[in-house]
């Protein structure tokens, strides 16, 4: 019965570039391949075999945990993250509608993930030849070879909008 009682959680604190962007063996960049994590989790009495494909941040885990460890405030007020416990337990539940995310190793950029975008802002390329704004469809295109902002002025727009309101949300 150790098992069945038992809590695992393997995940990381990022992904690495595995032809993304045309960069191997590297994780200085704000796209899927680095920012996308691995996260499984076997919890007690939980969902099994689910894959989760919403949009979490890694600081929803601690209330995450605290819910499913039953505390009374899963989600301190200071804290930014939100709880997805009945997604563990049930395999079905609340997400966020986008992710923003950065990086500022060698390469400065900012992305959004919303749907199926990745839109991309370079700020300082890193000596990548990176252009200031890129856009990258993951359902047809997970490893963003093909930069569709040419092609999707409309999408790059909601994009920039996006990252904009969390900018001065911040």
């Amino acid at each position: 019965g150790v098992y069945e009682d038992t809590a695992i959680i393997i995940s990381a604190d990022h992904g690495e570039n595995q032809g993304e962007l045309g960069i191997y063996g590297e994780h200085g960049t704000a796209d899927a391949g680095t920012c996308h994590i691995p996260m499984v989790i076997k919890w007690p009495g939980g969902a099994s075999g689910v894959v989760d494909d919403g949009f979490h941040y890694n600081v929803d885990w601690a209330p995450t945990c605290m819910e499913l460890l039953g505390s009374d405030t899963p989600a301190p007020e200071l804290w930014d993250g939100t709880s997805y416990a009945p997604t563990v337990l049930t395999g079905s539940g609340p997400g966020r509608d986008e992710l923003i995310v950065s990086q500022c190793c060698h390469v400065c950029q900012r992305s959004v993930r919303f749907d199926k975008w990745m839109y991309v802002r370079t700020y300082c390329d890193g000596f990548h030849p990176f252009e200031q704004e890129m856009l990258f469809d993951l359902d047809a295109d997970p490893l963003e070879q093909t930069d569709l902002a040419g092609d999707r002025p409309d999408i790059v727009r909601e994009g920039a909008h996006r990252l904009m309101n969390w900018h001065d949300e911040q």
